[in-house]
């Protein structure tokens, strides 16, 4: 059986030495950058290894850029060949925030056609609360034959530009979802972008309720009705944005757990969109 968006803390530990099972650690800060890695060093779940949001599933920051810009697509293939991802690969990413983090992880692998790709529900607290096994070992990749290679390829489809972004306010042609708190969607607060506001025209989905009391994610039936009465009066095609194309992936994850599929992502998001002081900001 394949996981295509979450899995359990029991199904994770039942195949922990599953040779066709990859576990990604994808804890880190948005305010200490090397926070992640440390925790990892300290302790992880068995055979995970680190998948850093800055060096792994970003690129250097650019003038024009958001706060996480893509990866350089080439290199980031080679690390994922490296790791051991082949045709028959289930990956597992975990974080230690509600999988705010290990989303985009899951939605880079599906932008690139690899759709065998789950987070551990509940994330590594979880995991904690649960009595289950943590290490300090660092696995060993095993890297995959050129026959049982995956073939990574982008669908240039899956991502949304800044440019279309600024053509919808005009002629909406998609819904645009904003996963950031409500707060900071108003323009009332901004922790981490030198501007406050939203896009004209965006809605509000902060991703926190996407999940329960524990960090784990709604039920699918729950989510739906929930999507339903919030897309009830919007365009069928949907893009999602957050402050740097991170927790965006939160609210991609949790319209498929729903069974609402073929969301795109605008990557640049909040932290991009503020770069030309000319582009029109929305507040209250």
């Amino acid at each position: 059986m394949k996981y295509t968006n979450i899995v359990s803390t029991q199904t994770l530990e039942d195949n922990l030495d599953n040779p066709d099972w990859i576990i990604f650690d994808c804890r880190t800060s948005l305010i200490d950058r090397s926070l992640g890695l440390k925790n990892y060093q300290e302790n992880h779940i068995p055979n995970a290894f680190h998948c850093h949001l800055e060096k792994d599933l970003s690129s250097e920051i650019t003038p024009e850029s958001g706060r996480h810009p893509l990866p350089d697509f080439d290199a980031l293939i080679q690390k994922l060949n490296a790791w051991g991802i082949g045709k028959n690969t289930q990956v597992i990413a975990y974080d230690d925030a509600s999988n705010a983090y290990s989303g985009r992880l899951w939605w880079q692998l599906r932008a690139f056609g690899f759709n065998n790709v789950a987070v551990l529900d509940g994330g590594i607290q979880q995991w904690i609360k649960e009595g289950r096994k943590l290490t300090t070992e660092i696995p060993a990749a095993v890297p995959k034959s050129d026959a049982d290679q995956f073939n990574f390829e982008l669908d240039p489809e899956a991502i949304i530009s800044t440019a279309q972004v600024l053509q919808n306010i005009e002629d909406k042609t998609f819904t645009l979802i904003d996963a950031r708190t409500p707060e900071r969607y108003r323009g009332e607060s901004e922790p981490l972008d030198t501007v406050a506001g939203r896009v004209p025209g965006a809605i509000n989905r902060a991703f926190q309720l996407n999940l329960d009391d524990n960090g784990r994610f709604l039920p699918a039936a729950e989510l739906k009705a929930q999507f339903d009465d919030l897309l009830q009066n919007e365009n069928d095609q949907l893009v999602n944005m957050c402050g740097s194309g991170v927790t965006a992936c939160h609210n991609m994850l949790a319209l498929e757990i729903a069974g609402i599929t073929g969301s795109k992502l605008y990557v640049g998001s909040w932290s991009e969109w503020i770069r030309d002081e000319k582009r029109p900001v929305g507040t209250g």
